[in-house]
């Protein structure tokens, strides 16, 4: 399958990278990555796409080869960014698929423009970060104390203890990837995921929900994904065996076939 590298402009003059491929039909599917990642991380899906449905993989702010401006690493920022996305590819309708803490983007998008969104994909999905003394500790020791240049090794370290077994080349690359990434893009944006809580406002989710989780995941809870398929109200879950933090990198082939098949069913109505 034929796939286009390219930048768009938004209309609040931030321009992101996007990997694309399939018929540039409406409405489409996008692929969000989870924070610090760029479009380069469903590399090992994007082939194993079998619809022909337009399919978008795209760096946000901040990450990649987007633009990085001074501040706005919000979710609420990183969810206008999505909104003016599909206005600037002129998508009407799309399926949004986020990993980790870009799921609350795309739950955020749901939630304010749910006429966008066809269907939601969520990858490793927590319910919210508030209160959980992991993740605050990660901020307090590691995240508050990052200066640029990232320290290669650090980057290296972050990748390996929250995605589970990956072969080398792909670590290798989501490394010179994630270091792509400001110091102050990680101070603003994991500051904002520890104070963020949607939890009331799953039930104005309309779209259909998927949940995908690995059951040896470190950082998201089964009870976390139970909690999600509650609050919504159209939500199922699969589980995926053996598999950690971050299932498109350990079993990609399974990955795809999920989505895809979860995207053309609710593409068609």
């Amino acid at each position: 399958m034929t796939r286009e590298i390219a930048t768009v402009a938004l209309a609040n003059g931030l321009t992101l990278s996007y990997a694309e491929q399939g018929d540039r039909s409406d409405p489409a599917l996008v692929l969000l990555p989870g924070p610090t990642d760029s479009w380069w991380s469903y590399e090992a899906v994007l082939d194993r796409m079998r619809i022909s449905t337009r399919t978008i993989a795209v760096s946000q702010r901040g990450h990649g080869d987007s633009d990085k401006p001074a501040t706005g690493y919000r979710v609420d920022d990183f969810a206008a960014d999505v909104v003016g996305l599909l206005d600037a590819l002129h998508i009407t309708r799309a399926v949004l698929v986020g990993h980790s803490g870009s799921c609350l983007v795309a739950r955020r998008v749901a939630i304010e423009t749910p006429e966008r969104v066809a269907g939601l994909v969520l990858e490793s999905s927590p319910t919210t970060f508030v209160g959980e003394p992991g993740p605050a500790a990660f901020v307090e020791s590691v995240v508050s104390k990052l200066a640029d240049p990232i320290d290669p090794e650090l980057a290296r370290s972050f990748v390996v203890d929250t995605s589970g077994e990956i072969a080398p080349e792909l670590l290798d690359e989501l490394v010179r990837e994630l270091l792509k990434v400001p110091a102050r893009v990680w101070h603003e944006m994991f500051s904002d995921l520890l104070q963020y809580n949607d939890l009331p406002e799953l039930g104005d989710v309309a779209a259909p929900v998927l949940l995908i989780w690995g059951d040896r995941d470190g950082l998201v809870s089964r009870e976390m994904q139970e909690q999600l398929v509650a609050g919504f109200s159209c939500a199922d879950l699969v589980v995926y065996p053996g598999v950690g933090h971050a299932p498109r990198w350990e079993d990609p082939v399974r990955f795809a076939t999920d989505v895809t098949a979860f995207a053309e069913r609710v593409l068609a109505t």
